[in-house]
């Protein structure tokens, strides 16, 4: 960098608002992550014990259907609570994490289930005959599953409920916006990598980067309210035409940062 004619080097001119809005952005990332961390640990604990976790199918099951969805789902609350430039408490994502533990899980289940039963049949029928029909088919069911979990996790973090209709509406959703979904899916999947690569720096950096983008992609996905359509610009770019059945399925609440 270049002196100037007096000799002094110039400083970079940052106002203090946006170092502030800076920091709380680095906060919210470290306590989605740090909360992510804790709420798998079981899990997590479990991966580093065996490396064919396919061995033992009901106690690998159990962890994947109680305790992902919970973890995601309040950090999709906490990302919605902790709008603006302040630095929102930890306790915000424990509390979102306790009141929407029962209702994840009753979204996270038969998506989980969905997944794992395409994946079981990839794997019996690949050399079979039938496998040539079958397998595609099952490919596409695990995909659609993955995409549309996170999209219903978004809508129960938002306040909604979990209504049957939610398991129809959640998918068709993440069809409707396969660029988003596409999105969340290559992003996970790169995040899942490099986590499984460096698992202790994986867990302390992406988390948190990664599911802002997953959440802002989601309320895209799946607007919440006529209250959250007038005020985020975001929501009202898009998800349009699946307003009135996400308001269907669940009692309608605008976002918790509003």
């Amino acid at each position: 960098m270049e002196k100037t004619e007096t000799g002094r080097r110039p400083r970079l001119n940052v106002a203090h608002g946006s170092w502030e809005l800076i920091w709380a952005h680095v906060h919210r990332v470290l306590v989605v992550n740090l909360g992510i961390a804790v709420t798998n640990l079981p899990l997590l604990a479990a991966l580093q014990l065996t490396h064919q976790p396919w061995r033992h199918p009901v106690f690998f099951g159990l962890l994947v259907l109680t305790l992902p969805g919970p973890s995601l789902a309040a950090a999709f609350a906490y990302l919605g609570a902790a709008t603006g430039d302040e630095q929102a408490p930890v306790r915000l994502f424990a509390r979102a994490y306790r009141q929407l533990f029962r209702r994840a899980v009753l979204v996270s289940c038969p998506f989980a289930l969905l997944v794992i039963a395409a994946v079981a049949d990839v794997v019996t029928l690949r050399t079979f005959a039938l496998g040539a029909a079958v397998v595609p088919m099952a490919v596409v069911v695990a995909m659609v599953a993955v995409v549309a979990w996170p999209v219903a996790l978004a809508h129960v973090a938002g306040g909604g409920g979990a209504g049957r209709r939610l398991f129809l509406l959640a998918p068709y959703a993440a069809i409707r916006h396969g660029l988003l979904s596409l999105m969340n899916l290559v992003l996970g999947i790169v995040a899942l990598v490099l986590v499984n690569q460096a698992p202790l720096l994986g867990l302390a950096v992406l988390p948190g980067c990664v599911l802002f983008v997953v959440w802002r992609n989601c309320r895209v996905m799946a607007i919440m309210g006529d209250a959250d359509a007038a005020s985020d610009p975001v929501l009202r770019e898009g998800g349009r035409d699946v307003i009135d059945g996400f308001r269907s399925a669940g009692t309608p609440a605008t976002s918790a940062g509003h």
